[in-house]
């Protein structure tokens, strides 16, 4: 019995040593979009690829898709180049420069690992998967309490943090003005002292115009809020996008519908729409849900804009937006009791000295 309490000790210390880590369960508001390239609060349909890193709440779902196409650095957060808290399904996923992947489900498609070696970490099954030199762990839902735990965790903070961003960025006061001289419309930026620029606007001003033109005035960031519940996106941009995506964020609070079909410039704010890509969009994108047939590009959101913690006893990522102070992860404290518990179990079971 002594060998065997031991024993039981002895794998609760490891499991609690030993759980896989990934990236951090407390990124929240602005930067989310400093984070990753595309954030999908429930399912994403792709047949397109991003060259940032993504984040998928639900499923990922459809054709080929590629992710971290791009050589962007290292998170500072620990996060991998793709997050997905459902099942991974359809055609096979691409993986590239050493992105790896957290998958909360199964691995059904497979994924090729491209470029240098990485990680993979599996809640459920994965299959199709040419692990040669890099590391593959599944089954981790069932063995590590913790990795279900935070992920859910993780995609339920993203969730709130983005639509109470999204409803925040509404309320701000406009400071700037559209002018729309015949078919273009032109965003001329007044920022205020802290560089912040806004413009309210409704998707019925997008609709009288064709083309787009800003004018920053060096804004650190310019907010672009517009109403609407039905909105249809495609006007072209006078310069191209010109990574407009790290000075300029869209935001759209109300829509539930939104559709993307010429190349678009600005970071999107879009937690509750239901949301289709045709082209591309340059800059950070957070939606409900989406169908990809355009590719998501680099050029995230890098603007000084912060938002406060979600709550005076949570912290946020990135230093400049956290104010609280750091706590162990509720998997970890689980682990962590489990060996405490076995240590107990183990000391009172010893027998003693006669």
């Amino acid at each position: 019995m002594r060998f065997k309490s031991r024993s039981l000790l002895t794998a609760a210390l490891i499991a609690a040593i030993s759980a896989p880590a990934f990236g951090s369960t407390d990124i929240s508001g602005t930067d989310i979009l400093r984070e990753w390239n595309l954030v999908v609060l429930g399912d994403l349909n792709s047949s397109s690829e991003v060259e940032g890193r993504t984040f998928v709440g639900g499923d990922l779902n459809g054709n080929s898709s590629n992710y971290n196409i791009a050589s962007i650095p290292v998170s500072s957060n620990g996060e991998p180049g793709l997050t997905v808290v459902g099942d991974v399904n359809g055609g096979t996923k691409n993986l590239n420069n050493g992105a790896g992947a957290v998958v909360g489900g199964n691995v059904n498609s497979g994924f090729n690992l491209n470029g240098a070696a990485q990680t993979v970490e599996v809640g459920g099954t994965i299959s199709n998967t040419n692990v040669n030199q890099n590391t593959v762990n599944s089954g981790l839902s069932s063995s590590d309490p913790a990795f279900t735990q935070n992920l859910e965790q993780q995609s339920s903070l993203i969730a709130s943090s983005t639509k109470d961003l999204s409803h925040d960025l509404s309320t701000l006061t406009s400071n700037s003005n559209l002018t729309i001289n015949g078919n273009t419309g032109t965003f001329t930026a007044q920022p205020d002292a802290n560089g912040v620029a806004v413009f309210n606007i409704s998707a019925a001003d997008l609709d009288k115009i064709g083309e787009i033109q800003f004018n920053l005035n060096g804004a650190d960031t310019a907010i672009v809020n517009v109403s609407g519940t039905s909105i249809t996106l495609n006007d072209n941009f006078l310069g191209g996008t010109n990574n407009l995506g790290q000075n300029v964020i869209w935001n759209f609070p109300d829509a539930t519908d939104l559709t993307l079909t010429t190349a678009f410039g600005g970071s999107i704010l879009a937690p509750n729409a239901a949301a289709h890509t045709y082209n591309y969009i340059q800059g950070s994108a957070v939606f409900g849900s989406l169908v990809q047939d355009g590719e998501m590009h680099v050029g995230t959101y890098g603007g000084s804009y912060y938002t406060p913690p979600p709550s005076a006893s949570s912290s946020t990522s990135g230093g400049s937006s956290s104010g609280g102070t750091d706590v162990p992860e509720p998997g970890m404290l689980l682990l962590f009791g489990a060996g405490i518990a076995g240590l107990v179990y183990w000391r009172r079971r010893r027998p003693k000295a006669a």
